[in-house]
């Protein structure tokens, strides 16, 4: 793209935010999904950064730049534990904006669970969402009946040969055409360089025992879905699959024309649903 045309662009996405700046600003926390860290938010955090906001990109353990290493991790509540770290140290009277994306929802939320006084409302982009009537493993096992290609995923095995493996690197192959299909080629570039192995926890009731929620609790905060029409790696089905057995939502969004990177191929119309939500909520 011409540096004119980029200007073109950045122009018209700020006179399409224009009546959407705030008056009273908001605080984003935003969590990424699996092998991402918290780089793959630069667009939006700008864009909600420049409508006046104030934006958290959250770390999870051994994403990013992180320190821990994936084979440090044997449950997930040390992956999700920089997120419920960050959550604790807000003072009692602010309120935030969470928005997970993808693998994102599970910390999401396991944060609504444990701090929902301190959540105005919980936004899930193409993300795995729990509730009362819907665990973690129950998703797994739905996604997996839909039999993806795994295709050059790379696998680890930190307990020695014979042993399962224990954490997992999405290959280039695997990227470009199951996650990044729409998005523009710059970003699958850079995600190529910055992507992490994600831990695969073994102890599936330790799993579920560590990513419980409730009505009581979780259920207290309004939540909303982000639904991604072309996203090959949560499918359409899949995110309706999750609405109907995790509602109610207060609301629920469609984008055409995303992949499974919407902070990548639909930056824009993301940003813009979550500043509608900040002035709504």
């Amino acid at each position: 793209m011409m540096k004119t045309e980029m200007h073109f662009v950045h122009i018209l996405f700020l006179l399409i935010i224009s009546p959407l700046v705030c008056v009273n600003s908001e605080h984003f926390v935003l969590i990424h999904g699996g092998s991402h860290g918290a780089w793959c938010w630069y667009k939006v955090a700008t864009m909600l950064k420049s409508a006046g906001h104030n934006v958290t990109t959250v770390e999870l353990s051994a994403s990013g730049i992180n320190p821990i290493q994936v084979q440090d991790i044997h449950s997930i509540s040390t992956y999700y534990e920089p997120l419920m770290t960050f959550m604790e140290s807000l003072p009692s009277n602010e309120k935030v904006i969470l928005v997970g994306h993808s693998l994102g929802g599970v910390s999401t939320s396991v944060a609504m669970e444990k701090f929902p006084h301190k959540i105005s409302v919980a936004v899930f982009v193409t993300a795995y969402v729990l509730s009362q009537n819907l665990t973690y493993p129950a998703i797994l096992q739905e996604q997996a009946k839909r039999n993806i290609s795994l295709m050059d995923t790379q696998f680890f095995f930190f307990d020695g040969p014979n042993k399962p493996a224990t954490a997992r690197m999405v290959g280039p192959k695997f990227m470009a055409s199951r996650m990044y299909q729409l998005s523009p080629p710059e970003d699958l570039t850079l995600a190529l360089s910055l992507v992490r192995p994600v831990p695969i926890y073994k102890d599936v009731e330790l799993l579920k025992t560590e990513t419980a929620v409730t009505n009581d609790r979780n259920g207290r905060v309004p939540k909303i879905f982000i639904i991604s029409k072309s996203d090959n790696l949560v499918t359409e089905d899949l995110q309706k699959w999750m609405i109907e057995r995790s509602g109610p939502f207060a609301e629920v969004k469609v984008i055409k024309d995303s992949d499974h990177m919407v902070v990548f191929s639909k930056p824009n119309k993301l940003t813009s649903i979550l500043l509608k939500i900040a002035q709504k909520f």
